[in-house]
């Protein structure tokens, strides 16, 4: 159980000095001898414990890793969110830095000693061999001690000192043999490194001496080694290049920056939201900002929201800014993570390029804070806390008196309402930089198609312009929202569907592997060849994935190179930015992929997008499919004919007429916007209702049933007649992991009890986790499945 209050403990006289809140420290919790990781939130002249206070065992930071205004924004995090607080405390630290206990037994009696006859970590006991040690720890024969293990490791480097005069080096080279040229060589070195007062790294030198010859001198007392921290560079590549210089501004640009700088030399905390159209040189614009507000001495955060992104951006602002720039996001490994976090907190980088998480770094004096694709819903958090980065930053941007920039072609619903109210400020770029018009959109009935001559899922007109960017040399971006082979497995005799043992959902067939995945728990197993249903052999496969796709223009165009990118091609580090760059080094023809392509990406060869199906989202249970179906075509849409030559894009569809890919098909955000609105207020839905999702699971039904319906009884208690309650209802997916999940919907304007009577829920459902029940509340949710 969660322990969501501060607790008192007694500073040793020792650490009376050198606590400051802030810090980690090692505490003794609970019975017996159990430790945990705390992190110090302030200090008190007496505690309003009236018991023996427990001491702090041990400080494990030698500064505090949140500064104060970081402690402030977990307590608000926790209070908005839901969570606990130790849960938002943890979630802004980097992972080497949450600190965990290793469990160890010690032999206590001459039982115990024959058992274990020393100290043993518990986790490397073998399986077998638990059972009577957890017995011998009941009887007393053994005992469990907890052990700090602290994760936080730097990276470090051997150096070379030279340990000998110039005069004395000259003398050792005299007595050497005449066949000892590594050795008359590494002398030459150390006497040159003396003079010029060097002291190089060993792996800088490895290709001119041996690490043996290094090893022998050190014996010889030469020279010795000193370890040095080093950072972990995520970004090697872009190392000494030269910096870019800031582009010539067009008008519309111009007063973006004017005024946007404008409030941040006035420390103004106003938000803007800047809609611009695809190829707009929006990012040109964050860049001149971000240089303003380093200009006044303060520093720069800017959020965008998928890792596929990143490499592309982090590219253009450190290609501007140097070593100013620290990166953070999921795909960087812990320690990269560590020392780009640790850069940002010692001051050494001015400007953080992130995703989500980066919305927590410990930047301070910030000038001027940007999302880009503000829209996006990768910028809300599925676990707890469920924030959403926006709210995040509009919060910080409070404290810091600093502007927001929210920039996207496509703004949410939420935002650009508020900038209607006048909440926000907005700001326009209508026209791409290079003055191209927007790509002309070809729209295919996919109900005719295949009449037309399709094939595989490819229209004509769509197989005839990939033939035409091939002939002349251009590239095209194809964009299919479903990753695997094909959707599902199915039987032709009974209808059966291979189903996941673990989730209400089918399997999805990969071809690579061989097998058919679920891609909600990770439960793999081997392609059927018969029916286990009916015994059949007409096993046949449905619908199509990016795998499937690939393979159907390997034949329908066997001299295109296809290039996938999905979840399944990009697990590896680094392979998003390996991707791309192939892509842009032309050694492809098509770049295939999921969503992951549709935004951001900027390749001047690039004059064709194609849309596989545009229907994927537009069938789920889900009051925002309209919306994200129309952002996915205005975004991928863009990414055709974005230098001098003009781009195409075809849509391919079943349903032509839907409002939401006609208005994508116009490039027209306005007419959507005003059209979406009036259906959403039809249905009480955001941006003019507020919602709160309350789920429940547990690994029976009927326990689950029963739970959401009572929590539902206590909600509605509060509730007044003006708020809208949508279930209790079995989730979208009832099962997954194992789990049957309820859910229940508010929808509200104000409501001041609710939030009150969610925090005691919260703390009441605690008690339930043992009996296998898991509650979850989710503020403002970006779905209801």
């Amino acid at each position: 159980m969660q322990t969501d209050r501060p607790f008192d403990y007694l500073i040793p006289e020792a650490l009376e000095d050198t606590i400051q809140p802030g810090m980690r420290v090692w505490v003794g919790f609970g019975k017996g001898s159990r430790k945990l990781m705390g992190m110090v939130i302030g200090l008190a002249d007496h505690a309003e414990f009236d018991g023996e206070l427990k001491p702090i065992l041990a400080i494990l930071d030698a500064a505090p890793v949140l500064d104060p205004e970081l402690l402030k924004l977990s307590k608000w995090l926790a209070d908005t969110t839901f969570a606990f607080w130790i849960t938002c405390v943890q979630t802004m630290l980097p992972a080497q830095l949450k600190a965990a206990a290793d469990k160890w037994v010690h032999p206590l009696t001459p039982a115990g000693h024959a058992l274990i006859p020393s100290a043993q970590a518990l986790d490397d006991l073998p399986e077998a061999a638990l059972a009577p040690v957890l017995k011998a720890v009941q009887h007393g024969d053994l005992e469990v001690k907890y052990r700090l293990h602290d994760r936080a490791k730097v990276k470090t480097v051997a150096h070379i000192v030279p340990d000998k005069t110039e005069a004395e080096y000259a003398e050792i080279k005299q007595t050497l043999n005449g066949n000892a040229k590594q050795q008359a060589h590494l002398l030459d070195l150390l006497t040159q490194w003396h003079h010029q007062n060097l002291t190089p790294a060993i792996p800088d030198v490895k290709n001119e001496i041996p690490r043996a010859q290094i090893t022998a001198a050190v014996k010889k007392g030469w020279l010795h080694l000193v370890e040095q921290e080093v950072y972990r560079d995520p970004y090697p590549q872009m190392q000494g290049q030269a910096l870019t210089k800031p582009l010539a501004l067009t008008v519309d640009q111009q007063q973006v920056v004017d005024q946007v700088t404008q409030a941040v030399d006035d420390h103004d905390p106003q938000t803007f939201l800047l809609e611009g159209v695809t190829g707009s040189g929006k990012t040109e614009v964050y860049l001149q900002i971000i240089a303003q507000a380093l200009q006044q001495g303060q520093t720069a955060l800017m959020l965008v929201p998928e890792i596929a992104l990143t490499p592309q951006m982090v590219k253009r602002v450190r290609g501007r800014f140097g070593e100013r720039v620290a990166v953070l996001h999921s795909g960087l490994s812990s320690g990269e993570k560590f020392d780009e976090w640790r850069r940002i907190e010692r001051h050494e980088a001015q400007v953080v390029v992130g995703a989500r998480s980066a919305v927590f770094a410990p930047l301070t004096n910030i000038g001027v804070f940007i999302i880009d694709e503000e829209h996006e819903s990768s910028y809300k958090q599925a676990d707890a806390p469920r924030y959403h980065a926006r709210d995040v930053v509009l919060h910080r941007a409070q404290t810091m008196h600093a502007p927001v920039v929210l920039g996207s072609a496509t703004p949410s619903l939420e935002s650009r309402a508020r900038a209607e109210k006048g909440v926000y400020t907005k700001l326009v770029l209508p026209k791409r930089i290079n003055q191209q018009p927007m790509p002309p959109v070809h729209l295919i009935d996919m109900r005719q198609a295949y009449q037309a001559g399709g094939r595989d899922g490819f229209s004509k007109p769509l197989l005839d312009a990939l033939q035409q960017r091939l002939d002349r040399h251009e590239q095209s971006v194809l964009l299919l929202n479903k990753r695997g082979f094909s959707s599902f497995v199915m039987c032709r005799e009974c209808g059966y569907k291979v189903q996941c043992p673990n989730c209400d959902i089918s399997l999805t067939l990969h071809m690579d592997s061989h097998s058919l995945k679920c891609h909600y728990c990770g439960h793999e197993e081997p392609i059927p060849t018969t029916c286990p249903n009916c015994g059949s052999k007409k096993i046949r496969y449905y619908g199509t994935g990016t795998e499937k796709v690939a393979a159907s223009l390997n034949q329908l165009l066997p001299q295109a190179r296809v290039l996938r990118m999905d979840v399944d091609t990009t697990r590896k580090k680094g392979s998003h930015a390996r991707l791309l760059k192939q892509f842009g080094n032309h050694e492809a023809d098509i770049l295939l992929g999921t969503q992951m392509i549709a935004k951001g990406l900027d390749f001047p060869d690039v004059t064709l997008v194609g849309v596989i199906n545009a229907d994927t989202a537009l069938g789920l249970p889900d009051f925002r499919a309209g919306e994200r179906t129309f952002q996915l075509l205005t975004q991928v849409s863009g990414r055709a004919g974005r230098a001098d030559k003009p781009g195409e894009v075809f849509i391919q569809t079943f349903n032509p007429e839907h409002y939401a890919i006609q208005y994508a098909t116009k490039q027209d955000y306005e007419g959507f916007f005003y059209a979406e609105m009036a259906i959403r207020h039809r249905g009480d839905y955001p941006p003019y209702f507020f919602t709160m999702k309350l789920t429940v699971s547990h690994p029976d039904e009927a326990q689950a049933a029963k739970a959401i319906y009572s929590l539902a009884a206590q909600l509605n208690a509060v509730l007044s007649d003006s708020a809208r309650v949508l279930g209790p209802t079995p989730g979208a997916i009832a099962r997954l992991k194992k789990r049957y999940y309820y859910q229940m919907v508010i929808k509200y304007k104000r409501e001041p009890q609710l939030n009150a009577a969610l925090a005691k829920i919260l703390d009441e459902t605690q008690a339930s986790v043992k009996n296998g029940f898991q509650v979850a509340i989710d503020p403002e949710p970006q779905s209801f499945m």
